[in-house]
């Protein structure tokens, strides 16, 4: 597996395909793989002629750990990808985040514009303005001293979630913590870049997709029916709708 140094931390990322470069994004508590590779997105690109490039977050799957909880302001971890991208030369790519993911793909649109081609919002509506994030109900579920402790569904779900997958508890309660940021309406509604906004209709998590659109000038809606934030991931309604879009803006 690839690896290269950036903030101290090394990262762990894959690198596949031949075409036009698609940066992918995973969500907290997830991995390249988990979030990617397992859904079929890395193989549904591959097939549409796109080069892939997905990293492990910091505090994720195979990439370094850290336990500040500034470390994970999703502004950092957007400096994050675009060192990845620095690393491998890639000077313009479309972006497409999920859930957390979406949070830092936003931050990245904001910080590096010319630096991003298109940009997909999955599994993140609305509360990517009026939301900062999964509860801290959810960092106290990772500290606690076993899944019997935790009362909260969410919190429950996540720890679960932690314990299938081996990660760093402890990195991931920092991540909670530290990625709680907002963006303002006067921020989103400087995104000029053509954006989808893609979230099951069941999804509780991201809030709903349409009201984040109207502050996004010309973005686009994909609803994801009948999933929650959980199961709209891999959706093949998602793929179509997001490999449609990358096809059409290009």
């Amino acid at each position: 597996m690839p690896t290269f140094h950036h903030d101290g931390i090394d990262f762990a990322y894959l690198y596949e395909g031949q075409g036009e470069p698609v940066l992918l994004i995973h969500g907290f508590a997830s991995t390249k793989e988990i979030n990617w590779v397992g859904p079929g997105w890395v193989t549904a690109l591959i097939g549409a002629e796109r080069r892939v490039i997905a990293l492990d977050n910091r505090g994720h799957g195979a990439s370094g750990k850290v336990y500040e909880r500034d470390a994970y302001d999703p502004g950092v971890m957007a400096r994050d990808a675009l060192a990845l991208l620095d690393h491998l030369a890639i000077p313009r790519a479309d972006v497409m985040g999920y859930s957390m993911g979406g949070r830092i793909g936003a931050c990245l649109a904001l910080m590096a514009p010319e630096r991003v081609r298109t940009l997909i919002l999955g599994g993140i509506g609305i509360h990517l303005v009026e939301g900062a994030g999964l509860p801290v109900t959810v960092a106290e579920a990772l500290l606690a001293p076993s899944l019997d402790d935790v009362t909260d569904p969410v919190g429950r779900t996540f720890r679960a979630f932690a314990e299938q997958t081996g990660s760093d508890r402890q990195a991931l309660a920092a991540c909670i913590y530290g990625s709680r940021r907002t963006l303002t309406r006067e921020e989103v509604g400087r995104i000029t870049i053509p954006t989808l906004i893609a979230v099951g209709t069941r999804d509780e998590v991201s809030g709903a997709a349409a009201p984040l659109a109207a502050l996004i000038p010309g973005a686009r809606v994909a609803d994801i029916p009948g999933r929650d934030h959980m199961r709209a991931v891999g959706d093949r309604v998602y793929k179509e709708a997001a490999l449609a879009f990358l096809a059409e803006a290009h």
